[in-house]
């Protein structure tokens, strides 16, 4: 939608000659409205996003009817070029009243014919003149409802027109500088007389615009400096500003050699070289200067500096490379989504968290479905880096060629295929945050050495450049193989492995944490918005389970128990062969079986037989084995008497039932699958 601008002023004349300026340069891109200050109160409230008044005396008459919020712009105004050959026409010393629609807007344009050349004359403004003014010569611009009756000599020098500062400021209001660098200034204001000669030297009666002008809008987001030849400042904008932290009044028309020290005009000036993004100290703070001459038909016309706060440019830098990147390459998971109860799971959070706040490399080693990557989010999203890309890689997923162009980036023409202007890789994209390389093991060897020296120097080439990028990263690697045993082998490049193994990182596998099975089961089963039921025998089998795919082949399993649509989940209805088989040839509870057996073997201290099975398997559950010696210590917290050599002869019995598989030396006694099967079945007599 388009924005509207109101022009306001005294008289209708006036702001004609103001909108034709504004439509001949920016056309229909901006809706201009007119108001007279007579009919300001029929507006009450006025509407629009850029409000142009040509003094600070009218905006306090008509301040009331602004809406707040709304952009304000204070004309700088000038003459036509006839308008000043008029008064340049005029006898030197001659006392000349000029006439404009406001005292203040007189004071002003006074100020401006006198910057123009036009000091020869005794301007006075016809509201401090307390004489009779009917034989003096009067200035008027346009028409005027102040024309004494008569007069020596009444000359008309044409409405007042707006400066290019005043342009500029509408261009940057309405974010239409593109139009003003499309269109030819020069010959849109070969009738204008600019006050700002600096810019008249960039515009130039010569054309020079096409070279001096283009600079300007080009960086006009940065801080921007322009200096003539001799050194003198002409160009100071808002950004320069903020930067430098001085006023326009401290610094235009000043020496800007002398004034700006640090910011080499005088190389450019006298080398006609450029200064490429340099950086400075400005008040302590380290600023990028980048200095062009201004050049044009082989005429030296001065320097522009742009400038920009370091910090600045590493903000940009970073939003543009979350654009490169895109969303899927942000750290979604912290460690509040990696959940168990065991003490393993727990432990490695803890480990994990500490060094989240380190800047050193981290191995993430564990098997398959642990949640490697899991975790290097977590550290991620926990570290200093967390405002930065968390960028992952996944080293198989690639052919050699592939990965290298992917890591390091490649210009133009580096090789048959290559993106037109180049593209970066993910060492660039991940600058400030973290690369995540998975699956470290499956990098060839070639690639190897330079990670390494990425690793070394904190810089990369792309494929095909010459030029040297400095990135800060943080590498975690992960891996579900033996590096060590491939370092032995040859496999795997020894300074790497050392380079990334700064900060151990090992993930347990759900075998070893089997009080968590049950647990992350209900888990994953909320996410699915299921409410199955595990039967006591389900619950044994999945226990059991040697779970090679870990926690991802769990959660695999319960979306396959959601998608059996059944309230209760049985035995058979688990999705591993093997264990069901065992099942059906396990002879339980019938004539000959191992409960018969059992009863027949423990006699009157069946009791203290469950309560050995039952501590056992507590035992199982933990990932532990318990002794004879722990046995009865449980036994006697408990007001159970038993001693050692009846545990002993005890644990022995069970042995020949298969129930329990007892280990030499203090490896301890654990619980077997038809122990489980049996405790279940005499707990449900």
């Amino acid at each position: 939608m388009k924005k509207t601008l109101t022009i306001i002023s005294y008289s209708i004349e006036s702001i004609n000659a103001y909108y034709a300026q504004i439509k001949s340069l920016f056309s229909d891109n901006i809706i201009v409205n007119k108001i007279t200050i007579d009919d300001i109160k029929i507006h009450k409230n006025i509407d629009a996003d850029v409000i142009l008044i040509p003094s600070y005396d009218m905006f306090k008459k008509v301040k009331e009817y602004i809406k707040k919020g709304t952009d304000l712009i204070f004309a700088n105004r000038t003459i036509s070029k006839s308008g000043l050959e008029k008064i340049m026409d005029i006898e030197e010393g001659t006392e000349v009243i000029l006439i404009d629609e406001s005292s203040e807007m007189t004071e002003q344009m006074i100020s401006v014919i006198y910057q123009l050349g036009g000091s020869h004359i005794d301007l006075k403004s016809y509201w401090s003149v307390e004489e009779d003014i009917e034989d003096k010569t009067i200035i008027i611009l346009g028409q005027s409802n102040y024309l004494p009756n008569s007069a020596k000599k009444i000359i008309n020098i044409g409405n007042s027109l707006l400066d290019f500062n005043t342009i500029i400021d509408i261009g940057m209001k309405f974010n239409l500088m593109y139009m003003l660098n499309r269109k030819d200034i020069g010959t849109s204001y070969k009738e204008v007389k600019t006050a700002n000669f600096g810019l008249a030297e960039i515009l130039g009666q010569s054309n020079s615009r096409e070279s001096q002008l283009d600079i300007l809008l080009e960086v006009i987001d940065a801080g921007v400096i322009g200096i003539n030849t001799n050194g003198t400042i002409f160009l100071y904008n808002d950004h320069a500003k903020k930067i430098l932290e001085l006023k326009e009044e401290h610094v235009i028309s000043k020496n800007g050699i002398e004034l700006f020290t640090q910011i080499p005009f005088n190389f450019t000036l006298q080398s006609l070289k450029p200064v490429e993004e340099k950086i400075i100290k400005i008040k302590g703070e380290d600023v990028i200067v980048t200095v062009n001459p201004l050049i044009h038909s082989e005429k030296l016309y001065g320097a522009v500096a742009i400038i920009r706060k370091y910090r600045d440019t590493e903000n940009k830098q970073h939003m543009l490379r979350k654009k490169l990147v895109g969303k899927g390459y942000k750290a979604r998971y912290d460690f509040n989504h990696i959940i168990g109860k065991s003490n393993a799971i727990n432990k490695c959070k803890d480990i994990a968290k500490r060094m989240a706040k380190s800047n050193s490399s981290i191995l993430i080693t564990g098997e398959t479905g642990t949640g490697k990557e899991l975790f290097a989010q977590a550290i991620h999203n926990n570290s200093p880096r967390n405002r930065y890309q968390f960028v992952p890689v996944n080293c198989g997923a690639f052919p050699e060629s592939l990965l290298e162009s992917e890591l390091f980036g490649y210009e133009e023409g580096a090789f048959t295929g290559a993106r037109k202007g180049g593209k970066p890789g993910l060492f660039e994209l991940a600058h400030n945050g973290t690369l995540f390389l998975d699956e470290i093991a499956e990098m060839p060897m070639n690639l190897q050495v330079k990670l390494l020296r990425v690793l070394q120097e904190r810089e990369v080439v792309r494929i095909g450049g010459d030029r040297i990028i400095n990135v800060d990263i943080r590498i975690v690697a992960a891996t579900n193989r033996d590096l060590k045993s491939m370092v032995k082998r040859g496999e795997f490049r020894q300074d790497l492995y050392y380079r990334l193994n700064v900060l151990p990182l090992n993930i347990p596998p759900l075998r070893e944490r089997r009080e968590d099975i049950l647990f992350l089961i209900e888990e994953v089963q909320k996410q699915f918005n299921s409410n199955f039921t595990l039967t006591e025998k389900a619950k044994e089998l999945l226990l059991s389970h040697n779970w090679e795919g870990n926690v991802r082949e769990l959660r695999n399993y319960v979306e396959y128990f959601v998608n059996l649509d059944s309230k209760i989940i049985k035995a058979k209805d688990l999705p591993f062969s093997y264990d069901l088989e065992m099942e059906d040839e396990l002879d339980i509870g019938g004539k000959g079986g191992i409960i018969m057996k059992f009863i027949e073997t423990t006699g009157n201290d069946i009791r203290k037989y469950i309560f050995i099975l039952e501590e056992l398997q507590k035992a199982y559950i933990d990932n532990r084995r318990l002794g004879r010696r722990s046995i009865h210590r449980i036994a006697k917290s408990k007001g159970i008497f038993l001693s050692e050599q009846e545990i002993r002869t005890m644990l022995a019995e069970l042995e020949k039932l298969f129930m329990v598989k007892v280990s030499k030396g203090r490896t301890g006694t654990v619980i077997t699958k038809e122990g489980i099967r049996a405790l279940e079945y005499l707990r449900m007599g």
